[in-house]
């Protein structure tokens, strides 16, 4: 099984970035996908969920601002983020939610700076 996430980097505040995780040795139409991030310091939180089915979640750090999609035929799962503040500075993380699993990619860093 693997979960690659890319599309991180630099960005200034108010930018916007879209993430990417492909997946492999899953049935990505079974599992949950969602993306969490870890600022330095922190704990890792969740920032959005999307369900098999496409029920979406989000933090409330990010409504409004952040947006999760599911593109099954790709097995791939995107994150949106738009209006980035300098707080949304992390590492993100994909992971798969299966009813018995959880798999994590790999993480990709995303700064917002000026």
């Amino acid at each position: 099984v693997q979960l690659q996430a890319f599309g991180g980097g630099l960005v200034q505040p108010g930018g916007s970035l879209r993430l990417s995780c492909t997946t492999s040795g899953i049935n990505f139409g079974l599992y949950a996908m969602g993306w969490y991030r870890q600022a330095p310091g922190k704990q890792r939180e969740l920032v959005a969920t999307i369900t098999n089915l496409g029920t979406t979640n989000y933090a409330d750090s990010v409504k409004g601002r952040f947006t999760i999609s599911r593109d099954t035929a790709k097995s791939t799962v995107y994150l949106q983020m738009n209006s980035l503040e300098p707080e949304d500075t992390a590492v993100y993380y994909c992971n798969a939610k299966g009813r018995l699993t959880d798999f994590w990619g790999q993480g990709t860093r995303v700064t917002v700076s000026s």
